[in-house]
């Protein structure tokens, strides 16, 4: 007798499940590069989890459900975790674009009123609710483009009252919508305007004061840990502080140039070092022996015409690699993992399958959330992307468009890009989208 499920999507062209490496944890140097490609297949969904995948023929004899979703001709991979976002942000930055495109530096767009500290007046201004709002809709984005879970980072406030309103409002807006959010306290993301001629006065700020206050708002501590901004003996007593709190550690390092900052936070146990540009041979070779997951943002490169990290090296040396967006209002406004793909393949010589492996198995590792997202074992949620390419061998190779079809969440189709989607199944799922 065949069992009951709640839905059994069917007739799968390709589906690439990452099933045949861990259940939990990351991969590294050729493992970064399996991810098997199974023809003619189904997903059972079970309450919101992975029953079973298998042959389709097979898979619809083994279970029956009133709701039949036909994939038929289509690609599926596990839902894509971005692992590094700024969200909570008032206003966008496009005033200082030209400005950019035609030369300028961080610092001549900073005398014109530009820059970070101009989001965070944004965002010192605005209501929480309007801020709510906003992000209600970038998550809606991250949403259509086949992100199921991402990391949110604060950072645009800088005081203790707009770090706090950034974090309830990163929440609140993850209520309203099927998507995952952790959260990130990067209160040192820059010294704040009031402290410029004292930072170390704000370091004790963030210490003795914000680092607390937040704790219950925040699963995770961020630093920006550059020469100009918090340097290595000041981002080494935020990060320790955070550390003792029970913060996971995700640190901005070597971007701008090769500090120690990866040194430092592998040392203290970082979940994640994010950026990377400038990694000395020594960082390298101590990330590649750590548990520290690189992740990688090709986008920040592409967008300000940057060198790129050495993304082939960190993956040949044998650290765990992730990729993620870095979306942001001023220096990578993409929500595009689908895009990063195709820099990664083009900047790092990065395969479909490492793309794929970076961008959902690392990245949720790299978050502690493995355990029931990243893959489609059985058992984990059934977050999956439904893609509209000719084979998954040519997921990163078409850009400035969507590949994806359908964002399924917890099983539950959430998003679509299409207006061919029958209007029971709309009204059963109430898919947001053109359908």
């Amino acid at each position: 007798m065949a069992q009951e499920v709640d839905a059994l999507y069917r007739g799968i062209k390709e589906l690439v499940t990452l099933a045949e490496g861990p259940a939990e944890g990351g991969v590294r140097g050729s493992g970064l590069d399996l991810a098997a490609v199974a023809e003619g297949q189904a997903i059972a969904v079970l309450d919101g989890r992975i029953l079973e995948t298998g042959p389709d023929a097979e898979m619809a004899k083994k279970y029956e459900t009133s709701t039949h979703v036909d994939l038929e001709g289509y690609v599926v991979v596990p839902g894509l975790v971005d692992c590094h976002t700024h969200p909570a942000f008032g206003e966008t930055r496009e005033s200082e674009f030209l400005m950019r495109c035609r030369g300028a530096d961080y610092v001549q767009i900073a005398q014109a009123g530009g820059g970070i500290l101009s989001s965070v007046r944004s965002l010192r201004e605005i209501p929480e609710e309007e801020l709510v709002s906003k992000i209600f809709e970038r998550y809606l984005g991250f949403l259509s483009l086949g992100t199921t879970t991402i990391e949110a980072k604060s950072g645009y406030g800088l005081s203790l009252e707009s770090e706090l309103k950034s974090l309830r409002a990163l929440k609140k807006a993850a209520d309203l919508l099927p998507i995952d959010v952790s959260t990130t306290f990067l209160g040192a993301h820059e010294v704040a305007p009031e402290y410029r001629d004292d930072p170390a006065a704000y370091t004790d700020l963030l210490i003795q004061e914000m680092l607390p206050a937040v704790r219950e708002l925040a699963e995770s501590c961020d630093a920006f840990v550059e020469a100009h901004v918090f340097d290595l003996v000041r981002g080494r007593k935020i990060l320790q502080a955070a550390k003792d709190l029970g913060y996971r550690l995700r640190v901005h390092v070597d971007e701008i140039e090769p500090l120690g900052g990866t040194e430092m936070a592998v040392s203290l146990g970082a979940a994640s070092v994010d950026h990377l540009i400038q990694i000395s041979d020594a960082g390298m070779d101590q990330l590649a022996s750590s548990g520290t997951t690189a992740v990688l943002l090709p986008g920040t490169s592409f967008f300000l015409r940057k060198p790129f990290a050495p993304g082939r090296r960190l993956v040949e040396a044998g650290a765990l690699v992730a990729l993620s967006t870095d979306f942001n209002p001023g220096s990578c406004y993409t929500q595009s993992l689908p895009m990063i793909a195709t820099l990664a393949r083009l900047n790092y010589g990065f395969s479909p399958q490492e793309c794929l492996n970076a961008m959902t198995r690392n990245a949720a590792a790299s978050l502690g959330l493995s355990k029931d997202r990243g893959t489609l074992h059985p058992g984990k949620k059934a977050d999956f992307v439904v893609l509209d390419l000719p084979s998954f061998e040519a997921f990163g190779y078409s850009f400035g468009g969507n590949p994806v079809l359908l964002t399924v969440k917890d099983g539950r189709p959430v998003t679509v890009n299409s207006s061919n989607v029958p209007e029971d199944l709309a009204q059963q799922f109430g898919i947001v989208g053109p359908g």
